[in-house]
């Protein structure tokens, strides 16, 4: 079963959130519902980015890889289409 990696975008402030899932339009309304603690009472969200992966698990360690940068321009150039997924991530 595929796995996603999706990226919202806070409408509020313009913080980004990384997350990972099976089924990313069931996750975005989670999102957008407040049922999510990490993003409660920060959207309303847009989101700006989805890859797809082979896995569930590929998508995971994906979300962990972006999440350790720490870096905005990472996360920007997975939004515009321009990272270059390292080789483990190769889909």
């Amino acid at each position: 079963m595929s796995g996603y990696l999706y990226i919202l975008q806070s409408e509020t402030n313009g913080h980004y959130y990384v997350g990972s899932a099976i089924d990313p339009e069931r996750r975005f309304s989670q999102h957008n519902a407040n049922a999510v603690a990490a993003t409660r009472n920060k959207g309303p969200w847009l989101r700006v980015a989805l890859e797809s992966f082979p896995s569930s698990v590929h998508a995971k360690k994906a979300e962990a890889f972006i999440k350790r940068q720490k870096s905005r321009r990472i996360i920007e150039l997975v939004i515009s289409g321009e990272f270059v997924w390292p080789d483990e991530f190769k889909r």
